[in-house]
């Protein structure tokens, strides 16, 4: 039991003290609850199933959203990806939206939160097709089902591990991408998006894997900083020099101009050399080769000596200059190259002239749209020169032989001058890690310059926890020109157009996309695949068009980005015309994912937000903030927390409420720690948070709140004290919880259980909770107090550990009716409890009980009387309060001083002896928001107590060591005549 209980020195009494003592033991009302301090092993997860069980864990959710409720609060789950088992990753997010709905329903309000997967894309795919042998053979609806069922196993196991973590929810409603109502949902938002003029197809560059075969967005890409390139410096020869440098260039010795790539696979491509315009460019000439080159004036040093050359400057010029000249192709012939301005060209590397292919870049691509270039793709889907390439690449792997090939091609034709290698960062694609290309191809796009402005201005009226992730949104929102929605795949929900056979012209209107989402709506996407094109296309939609039959026509092959699944989320789950979540709450990678998809799609879909408040977390990491991963060895396995490892020692079995408040109790705002030493911390602070739970359940036996409390009027000065606090509490509590800040409530628990709580309140009363009659209104008063407070306490911190919560509530003696925690509502601290003028009598008492308790460092409190001396005002009439005589064992004041007899006067006394300890103080009284201030000094003094110890209080109160003081006498003779 808590601390400094006299009862607990049983063990240092000698044996007739011990023996005298025992006589009166059964009069003592010591503590009794079936509460345990701690459940070692697996006694914890198992306790956690058991309450799960017969608390109705199971039903809460069903039932708050039957009840009436003043108001509704959403939160929308954003979809885990179906592809692969439970992480700490996911409880971080989990618990944290739990912990968020379970306090909005105890608050009173019908919680609407529908847990989802995000089951398409391309990793599932993958996954799901490892296993299997000859899989280019598989046909499309083979891979689809294959991707399905692996979707279906990795959904059954999360699922299986939220509901262990006692996430609320109704679980056998959930939304996955592939039901066919999402699907038919998702099409509408579609078709709506390409009414407006949002959604439309282009044939430009991509960013492309050829490792997946499909176009991929910017979000997909990830960095490898240290790859390689092959570079090569070629030249490209003057064919037509330009008209301003024909005086310089006389035509008498060869000139050319000098281009650096890092990616010389893209040289067939080529259909022009940029210069930029302001920029000094020089003509050269080769000391060694004596031709002359156009190059960059801040080029040309460095350039020699790369080529390990010396370069004589004949004349420099403005890049303007250059207009209207033009190149052979270096391994083309007859293809001529023309000279063009372009503001992309930099001088940081290479020549200042670069090599333009507007197939393989997107900056070549403008250039090529604003000067009508041809934009001819050389390369297929899976990264192989076609035929069109001609019969020396054709086939070859551009990233290899084919790279290979065009190096050797410009050797042969004498167009190069060097090749080095080149590490520089390079984009590849984050799911099979191989390095991307850019390749021009007919893809989808969402036009997001179009739709940045309003969803800008939108996103600044949403409320963003914590504020600085909103800059970082707005940053990438800016950044993103346009959206490549269309994926090569066939594991997705397609796109819904069809194609004219010969013009290869779209098909898409209000008819056709109106017939294909009522086919979904009742078979699912599959039907693309498995129907034949007239039961998909009908004969008026085709007539509409203006074609002749649907035969005319062929499917899409394409299907959407998985960012357009989930980002379509909010027309399926959320409900009312509103449409719009409360919250959306995810990790800090979805400021550029889901965040932005949902956004993007609901402003361009009917300009307005999803959501009102977005909710940003950070990532797991291990203890010391390194990644997780198998080869450290810091993976921490959430199944691995709750059920034990293998061997225990190692490994303890610690219950989902320990994973609860590592979640509530971390920074989640920055990056989250997670390891044995975190755990096992956290184990420790639930324990502690036990022991005190246990406490107040001990000391309520026999106590029915209904019947036996006392009015605040009536009670003691410092249980009212403590009735203000928990107000107080309770109202910092909830405020902490509206803002998200589950680490503050978390603290704030912390701080009261333990200074407020364990070390003042439970040692003031322990002598009246044990000592005096049971019934005794004395007694009461306390009991009241320790009532509201485990109720307030229990409340404050159910959201997070909702298992101890609701164990507690079956520990209750006075059990009112099984309802337990969830179902009967939030903290219920009374506003009458607010005293603040009651601090200012109890803080000044324990101002003095802490000179007190100085002067007689390590010594028993007991063995002391202690004189109160305080000059008369304020502080010496609210003394008088908790003690109205002048002498007193029994009274308030005496209880806080915790010594065996309290003295108070208002001067020091005559006899006071020579050598007393006579410890001074201050204490300053600040009364009704600061009108009333008062320094009031005191001075204390610890006198050794003359009386005898009582043998049944342990108190120096009794006139002798073998009769009980006056106080326990009138008990025990309470008691006898009971």
């Amino acid at each position: 039991w808590a601390r400094s209980a006299a009862w607990e020195a049983d063990s240092r009494q000698p044996a007739a003290d011990s023996r005298q003592d025992s006589r009166y033991r059964d009069t003592v009302l010591l503590p009794r609850s079936s509460f345990p301090a701690q459940l070692p092993g697996r006694l914890q997860p198992d306790t956690e199933l058991e309450t799960q069980e017969k608390c109705g864990f199971s039903e809460l959710y069903s039932w708050q959203r039957q009840r009436k409720a003043k108001q509704e609060f959403c939160l929308h789950d954003g979809p885990p990806y179906a592809n692969g088992d439970p992480h700490v990753g996911h409880a971080l997010n989990k618990i944290l939206k739990d912990i968020t709905n379970r306090f909005y329903m105890m608050r009173g309000y019908k919680v609407h939160y529908v847990p989802g997967w995000d089951c398409h894309g391309l990793p599932i795919e993958l996954k799901a097709l490892s296993e299997v042998k000859g899989v280019e053979n598989l046909s499309p609806m083979e891979i689809r089902q294959r991707a399905k069922e692996f979707a279906e196993r990795a959904i059954e196991k999360q699922k299986s591990a939220f509901i262990r973590w006692g996430v609320m929810a109704d679980w056998a409603n959930c939304y996955r991408t592939f039901d066919p109502k999402y699907e038919a949902n998702q099409l509408r938002i579609f078709y709506k998006m390409y009414d407006k003029g949002f959604i439309y197809q282009d044939y430009k560059p991509v960013f492309w894997s050829p490792s997946a075969k499909t176009a991929l967005a910017e979000a997909e890409l990830e960095y490898n900083e240290q790859h390689v390139s092959r570079s090569v410096y070629m030249k490209f020869p003057l064919l037509k020099s330009p008209p301003k440098l024909t005086s310089v260039i006389d035509g008498s010795s060869p000139a050319s101009v000098l281009v650096w790539t890092t990616q010389p696979w893209t040289v067939p491509a080529n259909q022009a050399v940029c210069y930029m315009p302001d920029s000094a460019y020089s003509i050269v000439k080769c000391t060694t080769t004596g031709e002359h080159f156009i190059l960059a004036a801040d080029r040309v040093e460095s350039t020699a000596a790369v080529l390990d050359t010396q370069f004589e400057v004949i004349s420099t010029c403005k890049g303007v200059d250059l207009a209207d000249g033009s190149c052979a192709h270096p391994t083309i012939p007859g293809r001529v190259s023309p000279l063009l301005p372009a503001n992309h060209v930099t001088m940081a590397k290479g020549t200042g002239l670069v090599h333009t292919a507007p197939a393989h870049g997107m900056e070549d691509y403008s250039v090529a749209s604003h000067h009508q270039l041809p934009t001819d793709c050389l390369v297929d889907e899976g990264g192989f020169f076609t035929e069109a390439a001609g019969p020396e690449l054709q086939n070859k792997n551009v990233l290899e032989e084919g790279n290979e090939a065009v190096i050797q091609m410009l050797q042969a034709a004498g167009s190069l001058l060097k090749e080095e290698k080149y590490v520089h960062s390079y984009p590849y694609d984050w799911r099979t890690k191989k390095p991307m290309i850019i390749r021009a191809s007919k893809q989808w796009f969402v036009n997001t310059a179009s739709v940045k402005a309003t969803a800008q201005e939108v996103l600044k009226k949403v409320k963003v926890v914590p504020t600085s992730a909103v800059n970082r949104m707005l940053e990438m929102l800016d950044r993103r020109t346009f959206w490549c929605i269309s994926r090569q795949r066939c594991w997705g929900v397609p796109i819904p157009v069809f194609y004219q056979k010969n013009t290869g012209e779209c098909l898409i209107n209000s008819e056709t996309i109106t017939d294909v989402i009522k086919i979904v709506e009742q078979q699912g996407t599959d039907a693309w695949w498995t129907l034949p094109i007239e039961q998909l296309l009908s004969k008026e939609a085709v007539a509409k068009a203006g074609g002749h039959d649907a035969l005319d026509y062929v499917k899409g092959q394409d299907v959407l980005d998985i960012w357009f699944d989930s980002g379509t989320s909010w027309a399926h789950v959320l409900e009312g015309a509103e449409q719009r979540a409360d919250t959306y709450l995810e990790g800090k990678d979805q400021l550029g994912g889901w965040f932005q998809s949902s956004l993007l799609t609901s402003v361009a879909a009917r300009k307005k937000a999803p959501y009102k408040t977005l909710v940003v977390h950070g990532f797991t990491l291990g203890e010391k903030g390194e990644k997780m991963s198998k080869s450290i060895g810091n993976v921490v396995d959430p199944d691995v927390v709750i059920n034990g490892g293998e061997d225990h020692t190692k490994d303890p079995p610690y219950g989902a409420d320990v994973l609860r408040w590592w979640v509530a109790e971390s920074n989640v705002f920055t990056e989250v720690l997670i390891g044995p030493v975190v755990l096992n911390a956290a184990r420790d602070d639930i324990n502690k948070l036990r022991n005190t739970l246990r406490f107040m359940l001990g000391n309520m036996a026999g106590f029915n709140p209904e019947t036996d409390s006392i009015p605040p009027s009536e009670m003691y000065i410092v249980d009212q004290y403590m009735l203000h606090l928990l107000q107080d509490y309770g109202s910092k509590v909830t405020e902490a919880y509206k803002e998200y800040d589950y680490s503050k409530v978390v603290r704030l628990l912390q701080a009261f259980c333990s200074r407020n709580l364990s070390n003042f309140y439970f040692s003031t009363i322990k002598d009246r909770l044990y000592c005096e009659e049971e019934k005794d209104p004395k007694r009461r008063s306390c009991q009241t107090v320790l009532a509201e407070a485990l109720d307030v306490v229990v409340r404050s911190f159910a959201p997070i550990l909702p298992h101890l919560a609701e164990e507690v509530f079956r520990h209750l003696p006075y059990k009112k009716g099984s309802e337990g925690v969830f179902r009967t509502g939030w903290i219920n601290a009374s506003s009458a409890w607010k005293k603040p003028g009651i601090e200012e009598a109890i803080e000044g008492a324990c101002a003095m009980r802490d000179s007190f308790l100085g002067s007689i460092s390590g010594k028993n409190a007991l063995e002391y009387e202690v004189v109160v001396v305080i000059e008369p005002g304020l502080l010496f009439e609210l003394m008088e309060a908790l003690q109205a005589e002048e002498i007193s064992s029994v009274s308030q004041l005496n209880e806080i001083m915790m010594a065996s007899q309290t003295t108070l006067l208002s001067e020091l006394p005559k006899e006071t002896p020579a050598d007393a300890n006579i410890i001074k103080g201050t204490f300053l009284i600040n009364l009704e928001g600061g009108d009333i201030r008062e320094e009031s000094s005191y001075k204390v003094i610890a006198l050794p107590i003359t009386k005898a110890k009582c043998p049944r209080c342990r108190r120096y109160t009794s006139d002798s060591s073998s009769t009980p003081c006056p106080r326990c006498l009138k008990v025990i003779a309470g008691k006898g005549s009971a």
